[in-house]
């Protein structure tokens, strides 16, 4: 018997429904990691938050998907892999950025990887990033302002990331076309 529920914006507590609607409307359907998040409305509201401040940040939509990606992939997360390599798609990244993110390999762009190697280094230093890693970015054209931008990612998608393994959350039906599993 699932731990989690699946909420509706009729069964989520109250202080989810809002948000519930929110993304509905922005998906034109309800991701069953959100309706799991709802039942609790602060976690949903934290994650939602943050990621609307990492979203406003000064790093372009690609830079931040690539944020993303290195977080869902280390973290194993098919559910956010699986969303993010739409969202990729619709941003017109090629397929070779795509399948590179999604095997956590190197990337074709030498700006790109640097992005996807400082925040893998944030992830495995826990923030205690080594200097020499700290200036391969700096020296990639990136700002010190965009180094705490993605710290921010960071944290949003650990929430996500770690919310969506906990309740086991399903991958939905729209996002079958880009489902992963990890490496071996």
């Amino acid at each position: 018997m699932p731990v989690f529920t699946a909420h509706t914006a009729e069964t989520a507590p109250t202080p989810a429904r809002r948000a519930i609607e929110g993304v509905r409307r922005q998906f034109g359907w309800l991701p069953t990691p959100v309706a799991l998040m709802a039942e609790s409305p602060q976690l949903l509201a934290g994650f939602l938050t943050a990621n609307a401040g990492f979203e406003q940040t000064d790093l372009t939509p690609l830079e931040r998907e690539v944020v993303v990606l290195a977080v869902a992939t280390t973290n194993e997360c098919h559910v956010c892999v699986a969303l993010h390599t739409g969202t990729l798609t619709r941003l017109g990244a090629t397929a070779e950025l795509i399948t590179a993110l999604r095997a956590g390999s190197v990337l074709p762009e030498p700006r790109l990887e640097a992005l996807r190697r400082f925040t893998l280094a944030v992830l495995q230093h826990r923030g205690a990033v080594p200097d020499d890693q700290l200036d391969d970015f700096l020296t990639a054209g990136y700002q010190p302002r965009h180094a705490l931008d993605v710290v921010l990612g960071v944290g949003a998608y650990t929430i996500s990331t770690f919310a969506n393994r906990l309740t086991r959350a399903p991958l939905d039906p729209p996002l079958a076309a880009h489902a992963w599993t990890p490496a071996a």
